[in-house]
Formats: C-alpha cells, structure tokens, sequence
C-alpha cells in the first residue's frame, strides 16, 4: 500500500513540476530535446551559426557556401530586386540561393547584428534543427535604404554526410510595435 502511495506522489509530482521549472531556457531544451540532439549538437550548430553571420558580414560568398546544404530544396526567403518580382520571394537550390546572397553582398551595406543571447536551437529530429534569432539587418539591396531593421532569423539546419548544413534561411521582418 505504502509503495503505491509513493509511487503515485512521485508521478504527480513529475508530471506537476515540469522539467524547465528547474532549469535555463537553454538547458531546459537541451534536456527536453536531449534524447534528439547531443550537447555536443547544440554546441555545433551555436558554432555554426555565429560562422555563417561572420561570413556574411565580411560578405565571404566562398566562406558561406560550405554552410549550406547542396540540394534543390535548400530555400532563402528574401527582397526581390523589383517589385515586379514580387518584393518577396524564395529562392530554391543551393546555386540560386548563393547567386541570390552574393548579389546582397555586392550591392552595398550589408549586416547582419543578432542578439545572441537569444537565439534558441529546437530539434525537430536527430538530423533537423531549428534556430531561432532576433536580428537586425542592414541591407540596401533594391533600393532600400541601409538602415538597421528588426528581423527573426529562422535557419532550419540538416544534418549531412558532411556535418550540419543550412537548408532554409528565412528572415521575417517584425513590424513597427502599434501606437497606443
């Protein structure tokens, strides 16, 4: 009897105290995510990450490409150079979506400044990670005025042959907070 009850305490305790209550943000997923991806996953992919805004703010096209998954599904979503085109739109396969960044690179101020200290990694699966980063971004790319403007990052990355690579960057812009 006296097992039973404790037995049934320790699961309601469990169950009534998750497991982030505990921990960080950070190591909340981790742990929550642990049976997914190793530390030793998280911390690449954090590694990653910082390599390619590195790469792109020293506008290193060589240097970012071997970031990327090399497939024709790999997707960027960004401005177009005409409206024409859609002001928005995805770019598809590796090629097009290097010929597509390199032509940002060249077309004057381009930066990229995240917040670091909020970028979260979830997995989707052992070999599927998301990354998730408040930015700011400096383009001026089709006529846009190289001002600084609030961004979320979402890279989705898949795990290669050749170790982690980004298959999809897309960069919401986040709008003007409402006047009150």
């Amino acid at each position: 009897m006296f097992q039973k009850s404790l037995a049934a305490v320790s699961l309601f305790a469990i169950l009534a105290c998750p497991a982030s209550a505990a921990a960080s943000d950070h190591q909340s997923a981790r742990a929550l995510h642990g049976q997914l991806l190793s530390t030793r996953d998280f911390e690449q992919l954090t590694d990653l990450y910082t390599r390619l805004i590195d790469a792109e703010n020293r506008h290193d096209i060589a240097a970012v490409k071997p970031l990327f998954w090399v497939s024709p599904d790999a997707l960027f979503v960004a401005k177009t150079a005409t409206a024409a085109e859609g002001n928005w739109a995805a770019f598809w396969g590796t090629d097009v979506v290097l010929r597509h960044l390199d032509e940002l690179y060249k077309a004057g101020p381009f930066r990229i400044d995240p917040a670091y200290d909020k970028e979260k990694i979830v997995s989707l699966s052992r070999d599927v990670a998301q990354t998730y980063v408040p930015v700011s971004i400096t383009v001026a790319y089709a006529g846009q005025t190289a001002t600084p403007k609030p961004f979320l990052m979402i890279l989705e990355w898949v795990r290669t042959t050749n170790g982690w690579r980004v298959a999809t960057d897309i960069a919401l812009p986040i709008p003007p907070a409402p006047h009150d």
